[in-house]
């Protein structure tokens, strides 16, 4: 369960060039500093010393320049928690491994950088390809442990395994959608041990 998903993003070009790679590296240090809403792909050619034509090569739009920082950013809080489940041998630690690295990587990612934010915003927001393929692997993630929990008797059966992954999954999502995070900062410290204790509570054989 430590192997993190390869996120779709709308790109033009080898998947493996350092052109692109280039690209993005520059385009993550211009958002930071101007904003993503605020910045042009003309913006970004100027910065890099690239024609906006030359960038166009490797990227269909600025979106899609946003997609690949925003799928580096969530594979890297996939990759956080993936870790931290792998760290515990049963199933219930392993949920409350999961919350609690979650909400933990994704307060540190989300809001580091508050030019940065605006990516993840729009992601959330726009239903980004990148943001749906993270949500999903959370709720596979989830789905996989409850199964695990249920095959050892850790977690009751009775429920139909698809609602008590929603169920949980809805819980979570506050702590991991930037949009509903930013509202929810005030409790994120205490919220993985006291939510996962209820969840694991919900769970009992």
């Amino acid at each position: 369960m430590n192997q993190a998903t390869s996120y779709p993003v709308s790109a033009r070009g080898p998947l493996d060039h350092d052109v692109r790679d280039q690209i993005v590296t520059a385009a993550t240090e211009h958002f930071s500093q101007y904003g993503y809403e605020k910045t042009t792909v003309s913006d970004l050619a100027k910065a890099i010393g690239f024609s906006k034509a030359y960038i166009y090569k490797f990227f269909t739009s600025k979106q899609a320049i946003g997609e690949m920082i925003c799928a580096n950013c969530l594979r890297e809080i996939e990759t956080e928690v993936r870790a931290a489940v792998s760290e515990a041998e049963r199933p219930p630690e392993k949920l409350r491994r999961m919350f609690k690295a979650l909400v933990e990587a994704s307060m540190r990612l989300f809001f580091r950088d508050r030019k940065l934010y605006e990516i993840a915003s729009s992601a959330a927001s726009e239903q980004w390809q990148s943001a749906q393929a993270y949500e999903q692997q959370i709720y596979k993630m989830i789905q996989d442990i409850l199964q695990e929990g249920r095959q050892n008797g850790d977690f009751e059966r009775k429920t139909p395994l698809d609602e008590t992954t929603r169920a949980i999954h809805l819980v979570m999502r506050p702590y991991l959608n930037p949009l509903l995070l930013r509202h929810n900062f005030d409790h994120a410290e205490e919220a993985p041990a006291q939510l996962s204790g209820l969840i694991l509570r919900s769970l009992s054989p």
